[in-house]
């Protein structure tokens, strides 16, 4: 594990050395919440609801295109500058190598949705005094949406990992995150059969991220990210493993 904090340590002093990580804090935070007050359910001050649905709802088409931006040169780039050889003759496993770079990705969410933190003493400060706000929905879905941007961060690691052109890697993890989205949109259930769509839609990642913002944290929503998240890492360590033997 100690090789593996050392690969988090660089990539993330790579991530704040360079303009990428604050780009990416910038452009969230300044997006999310304008979505929140402007658009969502016709903005928060006019809805007359003291609650984050608002916020929540938009956060995995956010992520859709936030999330690999983060991650698409987290692998390609290392092919690209050649130092990925260099990275696989030192004493590292393989494992060790994804697992780091994983977790700094995961590292510059967290400071993101830390971030936005705010939002919920504003909705607190705007609430009716007769009646609470309710916090159980507000912490379900930001653990909800800290699951659900490591699964996709996830998935951009694969991405990265499988090309050296970040672009692509870039747009591969927007096509899978897109499909594991829409598959559980209840739109897509009025054109397939019930029991097809009940069955892709346990699939999705909008169906167990839903359930969660709205207040029910249910094992099997979280045991459903985290296996995506050990699935895809899992295929970016056969991924880097394969290329020992080229």
């Amino acid at each position: 594990m100690l090789n593996a904090y050392r690969i988090f340590r660089k990539e993330l002093g790579t991530y704040f050395n360079s303009p990428q990580a604050y780009i990416f804090l910038v452009v969230f935070l300044i997006i999310s919440p304008a979505l929140f007050f402007n658009l969502a359910r016709d903005g928060f001050f006019k809805s007359h609801i003291a609650n984050l649905d608002g916020f929540f709802i938009y956060l995995p088409w956010l992520f859709l295109f936030l999330c690999p931006a983060i991650t698409m040169r987290i692998w390609s780039e290392e092919r690209r500058s050649g130092t990925e050889e260099l990275l696989m003759t030192m004493p590292i496993r393989d494992w060790e190598a994804t697992l780091g770079k994983f977790l700094s990705t995961v590292f510059l969410l967290a400071c993101a949705l830390v971030l936005t933190l705010p939002l919920v003493f504003v909705v607190h400060h705007f609430a009716d005094k007769t009646t609470p706000v309710d916090f159980g929905p507000i912490i379900c879905g930001y653990i909800g949406a800290f699951l659900m941007g490591s699964s996709i961060l996830a998935i951009g690691c694969w991405a990265s990992s499988v090309t050296v052109n970040q672009i692509v890697a870039f747009i591969a993890t927007c096509v899978v995150t897109f499909l594991l989205i829409i598959v559980s949109l209840p739109k897509l259930g009025d054109v397939l059969p019930p029991r097809v769509f009940d069955i892709l839609s346990q699939f999705g990642l909008m169906q167990h991220f839903v359930s969660m913002y709205r207040g029910v944290l249910d094992a099997k929503d979280v045991a459903y990210y985290l296996a995506v998240i050990i699935f895809f890492l899992f295929l970016n360590v056969r991924t880097v493993e394969s290329r020992k033997w080229k």
